[in-house]
């Protein structure tokens, strides 16, 4: 279970979230819905250790994550798949795959493998390229390839931020496929996307944010709450 229990953050002056709580299970998808600067990215990125709160807790099964450093975060099972990508220049699809298998150090080196070949039979077009510098790669490409960068360390809780932005329709379907696989082996999923129709299909849960605080959540499946949702956010 993640719980975050009255989250603040701030950038000097800026009180950016205020408050937030909220919780996943293993095997939910969690939407989070707003408007662009209401602090949904750095509210993954304080989950993920890259901004430290001022106030609050954020824990993953009873263990604190908050102020612990985000390679720390990572092994404890958390992987951040970042709006930007993050792809490492000057690496090949599969050295950028194979950083993705520290997030589980000290596994025998075939169960690696094993790991990076069941990715490649995902996505054979990564598998085409993995000689191939990361950065090079379309924007789509490399989009999966973050995606797969984190599926390699088989994480308790995945953090995707805006992962369909851009891209072409098809690209955006085979995303979402894998965000529910990642929800079919029990993984917790918080999503933050704008293609709000396309969150919701795959969300079992949603939290709506304004102003660094939750104003709105509900049943991802509930029409009625869907509703709800859509007049927070287009207001």
């Amino acid at each position: 279970m993640l719980k975050i229990d009255d989250l603040h953050v701030h950038y000097g002056l800026s009180h950016t979230i205020q408050g937030i709580s909220l919780t996943a299970a293993p095997g939910e998808v969690v939407g989070i819905f707003g408007r662009n600067g209401v602090g949904k990215t750095t509210l993954m990125k304080t989950i993920a250790g890259w901004v430290q709160p001022s106030g609050g807790s954020v824990a993953l099964d009873g263990h604190r994550l908050d102020g612990l450093p985000p390679d720390r975060i990572c092994r404890l099972g958390v992987g951040f798949v970042p709006e930007d990508r993050r792809i490492f220049p000057g690496l090949s699809v599969e050295e950028n795959l194979e950083l993705g298998l520290m997030q589980r150090p000290g596994r025998p080196r075939a169960e690696q493998r094993r790991e990076i070949e069941s990715v490649y039979q995902r996505m054979p077009r990564l598998a085409e390229r993995r000689r191939q510098a990361g950065t090079t790669l379309s924007g789509g490409e490399q989009q999966m390839l973050a995606m797969a960068r984190v599926m390699v360390g088989n994480p308790r809780l995945v953090l995707i931020d805006e992962p369909s932005e851009g891209l072409a329709p098809m690209i955006v379907a085979d995303i979402f496929a894998i965000i529910r696989e990642m929800k079919a082996k029990g993984a917790i999923v918080l999503l933050v996307e704008q293609n709000i129709n396309a969150a919701l299909a795959v969300a079992d849960r949603f939290y709506a944010i304004e102003r660094g605080a939750v104003v709105l959540e509900g049943d991802a499946q509930d029409e009625l709450q869907r509703k709800r949702l859509l007049d927070v956010i287009t207001v």
